[in-house]
């Protein structure tokens, strides 16, 4: 009778266990994550604080220099604020990341962090990236229907840099929403089956 309690008693307690899934560490590819959206934000930052241009306009039938930068529109400075702090947010995760990698038992609780604060990083870096776009699109079609003029056919160097970087914007926006996924699925797979 005492061999048939054994292995029931081995049973329950390997199968009440919680244990952490063997195969990829996925904190690896989170770092990666995270270093690529610093990445992103520090170019998208660089390109749009470099895209001042001043260009001869007439005005009044005189030829008078004019200069187009980023701090004159409220969306552009708020793009520069929302991705320097995902930049910096992107350096402190990547090091936070890189510690857990040498003490795994602080894994399950980083993540539900991370889930947290990625969501709440992809609001502000969304939000900044579609207001910046919005801004820029006025800039290179112009709005006939209240009367504001398009610009890019005038400040050229200054589009292409805004253009340039909202697209890494973009994809800095994509690499988080990937982040998000990546913490999720770590989550879920550490859940005992």
């Amino acid at each position: 009778m005492a061999s048939t309690d054994k292995p029931s008693d081995l049973e329950y307690t390997s199968s009440s266990t919680p244990t952490a899934p063997e195969g990829i560490d996925y904190f690896k590819f989170d770092v990666i994550l995270r270093f690529l959206l610093f990445a992103a934000s520090l170019v998208a930052v660089v390109v749009m604080v470099t895209s001042n241009e001043t260009e001869l306009v007439l005005y009044k039938g005189r030829p008078v220099p004019q200069p187009a930068k980023f701090r004159y529109s409220p969306a552009f400075v708020y793009f520069v604020a929302a991705f320097s702090v995902s930049g910096l947010y992107s350096i402190i995760t990547t090091l936070a990341s890189l510690s857990v990698i040498k003490k795994p038992e602080l894994k399950t609780k980083l993540l539900l962090h991370f889930i947290f604060l990625d969501v709440l990083i992809l609001g502000i870096i969304a939000s900044a990236t579609g207001t910046a776009g919005g801004v820029a699109y006025v800039g290179l079609k112009g709005n006939k229907h209240v009367g504001w003029l398009k610009i890019c056919n005038v400040y050229d160097k200054f589009c292409k840099h805004t253009g340039g970087s909202i697209a890494v914007a973009l994809f800095g926006t994509i690499v988080t929403v990937f982040l998000i996924w990546l913490s999720a699925y770590n989550i879920h797979s550490r859940i005992p089956k």
